[in-house]
């Protein structure tokens, strides 16, 4: 054979290979790529749509750390408020009890002032009729000078 006939033959049989690849060998591998493109692009998007979501979550997080920060603030202020009036009111509370036992006090220590002037009183009546009676060198009937002795006290 001749090399023009090699050559030919060689390009026929190679132009079967081509004709076979493009017809079987290449589509299963076109689809291969295609589908392993497709699965790429689709990861991407689910990336990129995690991505927005993962934003907007945080968004919605930080939106909701700043009201609990806020409704945290207020119940503290609040707590503080409602501590202050406690301690206000606590402290009227005490004053008045006090301011009532003072007066209790005052009223008691006044009735024993006003005890303590009767018995000295009549103890100062007993002496002044004692006295009386020795200076006389006879006995008062305390009986019958009871309005005498009563005067007596009131002077006293």
């Amino acid at each position: 054979m001749s090399i023009n006939a090699t050559l030919f033959v060689q390009a026929i049989v190679f132009l079967i290979l081509v004709l076979f690849t493009m017809k079987f060998v290449w589509p299963p591998i076109a689809k291969a790529l295609d589908e392993r493109a497709q699965k790429i692009a689709d990861g991407l998007a689910a990336a990129d749509r995690a991505k927005s979501e993962l934003t907007a979550v945080n968004q919605r997080v930080e939106k909701e750390l700043a009201q609990t920060r806020n409704e945290t603030a207020s119940r503290i202020a609040d707590a503080d408020r409602r501590a202050q009036a406690i301690i206000e009111e606590a402290k009227a509370r005490a004053t008045e009890e006090g301011n009532k036992i003072l007066a209790a006090a005052r009223a008691d220590a006044e009735q024993q002032t006003i005890q303590a002037r009767e018995a000295l009183r009549e103890q100062v009546a007993t002496l002044a009729v004692k006295g009386a009676e020795q200076i006389l060198r006879k006995e008062v009937n305390a009986g019958v000078h009871a309005d005498l002795l009563n005067r007596l006290k009131t002077e006293l």
